[in-house]
């Protein structure tokens, strides 16, 4: 189906159909899930080169980051920087691709600077800086039902050359990982709830991996706080039906799932 109907009925669309990168024709993008950690040590270098054969797998015109490192209370933003100034990661933004989403959508314009959850993995996946860059917001005031509902509205940006990343972690427990500094080996709760997740992703099961509460000990351990889990939740319902998805990296590291998926 066509996308140029959806965006001609959009308020204050007409400019963007004039905008060069953000309409041509395009194959659609895949959608990543990037598990992500603070550290280059040799030790994460089968990570960050796992990051970098995604990278180097397609040519989006524009990629937008939704990370756990973003959070807002109340409502849902999309950056509209034209210049990022993160000396690790200096880039341009893409006010284009924030406008369409603001006239399409109740997410609402902001300026903000990329966070390090999202040119951490830029640096891997997009090491030459040369591809216009924003960011979403996760609005953790928001029931888990508006994350999906908010994921399957930026659809569309897949046909138009958008790369859409989550980042975050499946598994996540800084405090638990703290406790275990004599040794590298994952908890096994850490371990379990990985491998459900895992297995709910291979049986397609989207509600259950909404529902992840309902596996109990493992998961509230897991996830004790929902911020680096919603980026997954993100990645998979903007997957059609039918579509692969390839776990791409996976491994535990303490209490920290590193796994990172493809969709399409």
């Amino acid at each position: 189906m066509s996308i140029l109907p959806l965006l001609t009925k959009a308020k204050g669309i007409e400019s963007l159909l004039q905008s060069p990168g953000l309409l041509n024709h395009t194959e659609r993008m895949p959608v990543f899930f990037t598990g992500h950690i603070d550290s280059h040590a040799e030790k994460f270098q089968p990570l960050l080169k796992s990051l970098q054969a995604l990278g180097a797998s397609v040519k989006p015109s524009v990629i937008l980051v939704i990370s756990a490192h973003w959070l807002t209370l109340g409502e849902s933003y999309v950056t509209i920087n034209k210049q990022f100034n993160v000396p690790d990661y200096p880039s341009t933004g893409s006010p284009t691709t924030a406008e369409y989403l603001v006239s399409t959508t109740a997410i609402k314009p902001y300026e903000w600077e990329l966070d390090h959850g999202a040119w951490m993995r830029l640096k891997h996946i997009a090491p030459n800086r040369n591809i216009p860059v924003l960011q979403l917001s996760i609005d953790m005031e928001q029931p888990l039902d508006y994350h999906f509902r908010l994921a399957r509205q930026l659809a569309p940006l897949r046909d138009m050359g958008v790369l859409i990343i989550g980042s975050g972690n499946i598994v996540h427990n800084l405090e638990r990982s703290a406790l275990r500094f004599w040794t590298e080996k994952p908890y096994q709760w850490a371990v379990d709830f990985d491998n459900w997740v895992k297995t709910k992703i291979d049986e397609r099961d989207l509600g259950s991996l909404f529902r992840y509460s309902n596996f109990g000990e493992a998961a509230k351990l897991a996830v004790p706080t929902a911020d680096h889990y919603l980026p997954l939740l993100y990645v998979l319902s903007l997957a059609n039906r039918g579509e692969s998805i390839e776990h791409t990296y996976e491994s535990l590291y303490r209490g920290m799932s590193l796994r990172c998926l493809r969709v399409g």
